[in-house]
């Protein structure tokens, strides 16, 4: 048994501990804006956070997530990144077919959650395992400096603390 949480809720997943997250969510949650692309953590359409951080959920078993909190498209809270990646996504019209997007989305949001101000490379890297077949990438990365544009200034790194 594994116990964890999806988008707020308790979960006490009974069945074999090597199920990938995202047939769990899929399958016994009903939670289907979680996408199967590649099932090899290639391409990103599963992508969900798992305490905060983008996951690939094809290749996450269960067994990992003991106490850790997952969050779907579906739960993302609606904190100000998340409103700002909306609404960029919105106004830079990045959807085509939109399979992709929830992945796009969730990594998106990681990004920005961590580093509200990223640099060109940061985006590059944060995005490069999240594939469009519709090929987005030019739209995609205009959504995340509009929305980074509308968040605060970026967070000064924390000082080391002193031994």
């Amino acid at each position: 048994m594994s116990k964890f949480f999806i988008n707020g809720d308790r979960v006490d997943f009974q069945g074999a501990p090597d199920t990938p997250l995202l047939w769990v969510l899929r399958d016994s949650y009903d939670l289907t804006g979680t996408k199967f692309g590649c099932g090899m953590a290639l391409c990103g359409a599963c992508t969900v956070h798992v305490n905060g951080e983008a996951t690939r959920s094809c290749v996450t078993p269960v067994s990992t997530l003991e106490g850790k909190r997952v969050t779907t498209i579906e739960g993302l809270p609606a904190t100000a990144v998340v409103k700002a990646v909306n609404a960029a996504w919105v106004d830079k019209d990045v959807v085509q077919c939109g399979y992709c997007q929830p992945g796009q989305v969730m990594a998106a949001t990681a990004l920005l959650s961590k580093n509200p101000k990223p640099s060109d490379a940061d985006i590059d890297a944060a995005m490069s395992g999240n594939i469009c077949r519709c090929a987005t990438y030019q739209r995609v990365k205009e959504a995340i400096k509009s929305a980074s544009a509308t968040l605060g200034p970026a967070r000064p790194a924390a000082a080391p603390k002193k031994a």
